[in-house]
């Protein structure tokens, strides 16, 4: 059954984006509870006690409810910047920046109560997020360069970014599908870093 407002059960990314838009109390509810409810979390607990259970599960919930809008909105964010060359100036705040302040607010106090290695899920997340954005960035990248990079660009510089976005991306997919009695393995180190 269709939400109210809605004329028909496939929706598409621009009708998803101006329903939301036109609810934009409980849309602004929706992304201020999480903050606030690790705001509380952290005040409830003592120091040192987020790792330990309830309190680890629920910041891995309030993890996932934060970081899967806000990575769509990055998405759709840097898709409408830099792809479609829409005006942000006429895009709904709402919609478009606040699940990304939530996210960012949200990870911060998590991360000021417990570190995110005891957060169940979180590597995975993580990984999620550097695929995610891995493959924007090969889509900016063929996008702007029009498949000229054969052409005018110099090809230590297409190994140098075919291989740090393999890393990444091979990295990422580890963290991903990575059975739970695998070992966490660390990011990719790049020269100079």
């Amino acid at each position: 059954m269709a939400a109210p407002g809605l004329t028909s059960p496939a929706m598409t990314t621009r009708e998803l984006i101006q329903w939301a838009g036109q609810h934009s109390v409980a849309l602004l509810l929706a992304f201020i509870a999480p903050p606030v409810l690790a705001w509380l979390a952290g005040q409830t607990h003592g120091k040192e006690q987020g790792k330990l259970a309830p309190w680890k599960y629920l910041y891995s919930v309030l993890v996932y409810l934060v970081c899967v809008p806000g990575m769509f909105a990055g998405v759709i964010t840097a898709y409408t910047l830099f792809f479609s060359g829409e005006n942000l100036l006429d895009a709904n705040l709402l919609v478009y920046f606040l699940p990304i302040v939530s996210m960012v607010a949200t990870l911060v106090l998590i991360r000021k109560n417990v570190s995110f290695d005891d957060v169940p899920g979180f590597d995975r997340l993580s990984g999620l997020m550097v695929m995610v954005g891995c493959s924007f960035g090969i889509a900016l990248a063929i996008q702007k360069t029009r498949i000229f990079v054969f052409f005018g660009g110099s090809i230590e510089k297409l190994f140098l970014l075919a291989a740090g976005v393999f890393a990444l991306l091979k990295w990422g997919s580890y963290m991903l599908f990575r059975r739970r009695d695998e070992p966490k393995e660390e990011p990719p180190k790049f020269p100079g870093a």
